[in-house]
């Protein structure tokens, strides 16, 4: 199993009684699975995305990582587990204004240092989500659909082994949103990446083979 969480609880203090995000989770996804999880505005759905890759840490339970926990590494070495393992796409897209397209994609690698090692691939992934006209183009000059895009490609530049991508079509129109949710399925399957995706869309998540509902901080199978 490739991820693996127990008992999940994130709270934070007040000075009344604790608030309570998260109420004990329970969660398996393998290898090339992909999840869709769906649920009101403040059920705890990004919470969960932020628990299980490594962004903050749970109150209480337990999250295994290929049968490791990863929140028992030091921070700078939890930071290069985070970049290797795990991709992240976000609803804003998150791309920096001043970079290309290409270094955008090829930012994940500062860290490692693989940048020269990885340009081919990165090319590759642009050339997979239709950007080789694009390279050299900074965000401004891109549509939403194309940002999004390069944000796809920027998440599977390290070959992770898990893309959490939060709301990931939230600010495309119908057309864009089905394609970079397309996009995300059909990579993911050619690279063997597991994937999990919050979203408000009922369209979307009715492409996935599973889907999970979360209500007050609680996840159960989606019945519809």
């Amino acid at each position: 199993m490739l991820l693996t969480a127990r008992q999940l609880t994130k709270s934070y203090p007040t000075p009344a009684d604790p608030l309570v995000i998260l109420r004990g989770i329970d969660l398996d996804l393998d290898r090339g699975q992909a999840l869709a999880i769906m649920g009101p505005s403040g059920a705890g759905k990004s919470t969960l995305l932020h628990l299980l890759g490594t962004l903050d840490r749970p109150t209480a339970g337990t999250l295994r990582f290929e049968d490791r926990d990863p929140f028992t590494l030091p921070e700078p070495e939890l930071a290069a587990f985070r970049n290797r393992k795990i991709g992240f796409v976000f609803q804003d897209h998150c791309l920096l204004p001043q970079c290309t397209v290409l270094e955008n994609v090829l930012l994940p690698t500062l860290v490692t240092g693989d940048g020269s090692r990885r340009l081919d691939r990165a090319r590759q992934l642009l050339d997979r989500v239709g950007l080789s006209p694009r390279l050299s183009h900074r965000p401004a000059e891109l549509s939403g659909g194309e940002r999004q895009r390069v944000a796809v490609a920027r998440a599977l530049i390290n070959a992770p082994l898990l893309i959490l991508a939060d709301e990931p079509t939230g600010n495309l129109d119908s057309v864009n949103a089905a394609a970079v949710g397309t996009l995300l399925l059909e990579i993911c399957q050619a690279e063997g990446t597991a994937l999990i995706v919050v979203t408000h869309s009922r369209e979307l998540a009715e492409r996935f083979p599973r889907r999970e509902f979360m209500r007050d901080g609680q996840l159960m199978r989606d019945a519809a």
